[in-house]
């Protein structure tokens, strides 16, 4: 696996029959352990009350109808054939769609947004500019500010009841699973059984989670697939012994005598038959593990039919039997001698689909810190050979307790499935809303697809939605108030974060002001290498003023760090860097700015280190060669350079391959291959964008660095280097500004309570920048800041 791109597979080179066959049996474990599972209890919550199993066989018939339909709707229409077609950069969910939003229209909140940003290789727009039919959509979007923040709203919504579900699969999975139990033991043990086995189950889940799913993860396919062909072959085997006849149930007919026979009842079961799609999500939110036909195939040959088999199989044996209707389920349609073997068998698979929920809350709450829409939280990195296989503490023993809770406090499938089923419709709705404005402003698609897609798929699953919203009472609250509480608190952070942005942008020193910080006025620089971590791209951050006002010393190698996040997956470790001076080489100021995307994992501390002195060193080199080629063929870059009082134009700085390129190119577009084999300079740094985007066109330069310039021995260049070396040796101190934010005298009262009690909260009660960067506290300087917002 590639990890510079973060995928297990090349997108760029067909892949060979044997290759795809191989990544769609692997995305069983990963992408369809919850889905595959739904079968355990879809049938059980659908009876649970609203309707009964009635001699005419017309409810069952009726309900296996809608499954029908509804997994061939939804999972198979809409998911493997439109929605795995938007995805980013080979990466899927619901920050996929609202990075390509963001790419495509200049919608997003972040406010550091640079235009070298639009050089990576990975910014990349599939499809020309917008047309005539779509730019009125584009336009109004852009001009409207509301719509905007409405826009993330709806992606925050997707992104709770993502975590919701991640709380709620775990515990109705394994508790649907145990509960096979229940046919082969009195009423009296069953109860006091059931509970417990399915909270030792759990505990045992998430306790295992540090080793992350690598270590076990060789298992998960062999057990989804011998999952599947255990209920297709219980399934194949009920129909022919049953009920051969079943296949009729088919015809949407059968839906229409549903709904005419129980109405009301009828349409509030509904809220147990959408059970059958959950999971669906993760075709399209696991994406990047695998291929899209990889995922399209696995789907449509495997998982599809044998959930059809699953569902006409029950149908069939209960068709034939109505006398136990208070005990509809899985396991009375599969005989005796087998139970043991398919009850074991199925708490494997509930374990399997719990898990991939629980690497995927992980992965999208580690998305929601790169957009700042979450506290900060410890991500660990458990695999090396594995892109993207993290870990988050804090958040796993959250999950835990919930889990448990939920388990302990309703006690039974009906309303986990309640519960279930509104988070997961949430989703599907949010992706829907998201799909269509991709269709439009990303595809270029005549707005009227984009309505077509929206009514059709958003009636499907408003009609469910609306179903489950009647159990509210019964259940559903449970993800509407978690999703209530999650949606406060990331808004809150993210909305102090831009504040807090604002204060340094509207704060920030000159450029004048450190250089004429000297001698004369008593400030020394010490040895070493000092990093000043700030969210400014540019300037000159109010924190370092008051570091030097009340400590008057710095050191030699002073470095700006601006870690950012950028719309997009991944960065290429050779696009990552983008380095440039702050003042004349004398000062020795620099300025690094490093860029993520939203699911790359950070670096530790010590590495990083190690790599920004070398990508700074790099620099050095390529900066003294653009000055000895700046006499020769550079008219263009050498009069828009301007060294004297400004900081220099940045350049990205990256890993390259140096044998047989010429020392100097000019181009007027980087296209990827030369980005990575090369140095490409973005806009200079006085044109960067600090909030407000602006469109400008340049020309682009790429220099490469032969070997033997290090032979040339140019002083300047030899003593900068040294100079660099020696604070190395000498040592790194990290500088972070320790800030307390309040609002404004005369603030309304939402805002004083949203910056001085919430964000505050959890500013303090959650992880601060020096743990989540894993600076060493021998190492760390904190400055204290109030920022009046």
């Amino acid at each position: 696996m590639n990890l510079g791109d973060g995928k297990c597979w090349d997108s760029s080179k067909k892949e060979s029959w044997k290759t795809l066959l191989l990544l769609a049996y692997q995305s069983l474990g990963v992408v369809y352990g919850d889905l595959s599972t739904s079968p355990l209890y879809v049938y059980k919550s659908t009876f649970a009350e609203d309707i009964h199993h009635s001699q005419t066989n017309e409810e069952i018939f009726g309900v296996l109808s809608f499954v029908f339909w509804t997994l061939t709707l939804v999972p198979l229409f809409k998911y493997v054939f439109i929605v795995l077609r938007a995805d980013d950069n080979g990466e899927g969910g619901t920050f996929a769609l609202y990075s390509s939003i963001c790419r495509h229209t200049r919608v997003s909140l972040l406010p550091n947004r640079q235009v070298a940003d639009e050089a990576l290789s990975t910014y990349k727009m599939e499809y020309p500019p917008e047309k005539k039919n779509s730019s009125r959509v584009k336009t109004y979007l852009e001009q409207h500010k509301g719509l905007h923040t409405a826009l993330l709203i709806l992606v925050l919504l997707g992104t709770c009841m993502v975590i919701g579900d991640g709380v709620l699969t775990p515990a109705i999975s394994v508790f649907s699973a145990v509960s096979g139990l229940e046919l082969s033991m009195s009423k009296e043990h069953h109860q006091y059984a059931v509970i417990p086995i399915t909270c030792f189950i759990l505990v045992c889940l998430f306790a295992l989670q540090h080793y992350g799913t690598h270590r076990v993860g060789f298992f998960f396919a062999p057990i989804v697939l011998t999952w599947l062909l255990c209920i297709s072959g219980l399934g194949l085997y009920n129909i022919i012994h049953w009920n051969p006849k079943v296949y009729q149930a088919l015809s949407p007919y059968y839906m229409f005598k549903f709904l005419k026979k129980t109405r009301k009842g009828g349409w509030m079961s509904l809220g147990g038959i959408l059970l059958c799609i959950t999971g669906s999500e993760a075709m399209f939110a696991d994406l990047g593990h695998f291929s899209y036909a990889a995922i399209q195939i696995a789907f449509t040959f495997l998982v599809y039919p044998a959930l059809i088999l699953a569902y006409m199989g029950q149908a069939a044996y209960l068709s034939q039997h109505h006398d136990n209707n208070n005990h509809i389920g899985f396991y009375i349609s599969v005989p005796e001698k087998l139970r043991i073997p398919v009850l074991i068998i199925a708490i494997l698979a509930s374990v399997v689909g719990s898990q991939a929920i629980i690497s995927g809350t992980f992965s999208i709450i580690n998305q929601s810190q790169s957009l700042s829409c979450f506290p900060k939280v410890k991500v660990v990195h458990t695999s090396d050979e594995i892109h993207g296989q993290i870990y988050i503490p804090e958040v796993n023993w959250i999950l835990m307790i919930l889990c448990i809770a939920v388990t302990i406090g309703f006690r039974d499938t009906k309303h986990m499935g309640n519960a279930s089923g509104l988070a997961v419709m949430t989703v599907m709705l949010v992706t829907t809303c998201l799909m269509s404005l991709v269709i439009i402003l990303c595809w270029n698609k005549p707005p009227i697809l984009a309505l077509a897609f929206l009514l059709f798929f958003g009636s499907v699953e408003l009609l469910y939605f609306s179903a489950s919203l009647t159990k509210f009472t019964e259940g559903a609250w449970l993800p509407i108030l978690l999703a209530l509480f999650l949606m406060t608190v990331m808004f809150v952070w993210h909305y102090g974060t831009i504040k807090k942005y604002e204060f340094d942008l509207h704060n920030k020193v000159s450029l004048d002001w450190l250089l004429a910080l000297g001698p004369s006025l008593g400030i020394a620089r010490v040895p070493g290498i000092g990093l000043v971590f700030t969210d400014l791209t540019s300037g000159i951050p109010a924190n370092f003023s008051r570091f030097v006002t009340n400590l008057p010393a710095f050191h030699r190698i002073l470095v700006f760090v601006c870690v950012k996040s950028v719309p997009v997956p991944y960065v290429p470790p050779a696009e990552r860097y983008l380095v440039g001076r702050v003042g004349p080489s004398s000062h020795r100021s620099y300025r690094c700015i490093v860029r993520y995307g939203y699911r790359d994992v950070h670096q530790d501390v010590d590495s990083f280190e190690t790599e920004l002195v070398a990508r700074l060193a790099d620099f050095m080199k390529y900066d003294w060669h653009r000055k000895q080629g700046s006499n020769c063929s550079m008219e263009d870059y050498a009069s828009r350079s301007n060294e004297s009082t400004s900081e220099c134009r940045l350049a990205v700085i990256g890993t390259m391959s140096l044998s047989g390129i010429p020392a100097f190119e000019i181009e007027e577009s980087v296209q990827p291959a030369s980005v990575s084999g090369g140095f490409s300079t973005v806009e200079s740094m006085a044109d960067v964008i600090e909030m407000e985007p602006i469109s400008a066109a340049e020309k682009r330069v790429r220099f490469a660095v032969d070997d033997d310039s290090e032979t040339q021995q140019q002083s300047d260049l030899k003593e900068e280097l040294e100079d660099l070396f020696a604070a190395q040796q000498a040592g790194t101190a990290f500088i972070l500004g320790h800030s307390h934010v309040q609002a404004k005298q005369g603030s309304s009262f939402p805002k004083r309570l949203a910056i001085n009690f919430g964000y505050n909260f959890l500013r303090k009660n959650c992880r601060g920048p020096d743990v989540a960067l894993k600076v060493p506290p021998v190492s760390l300087l904190e400055v204290g800041m109030v920022y009046v917002v």
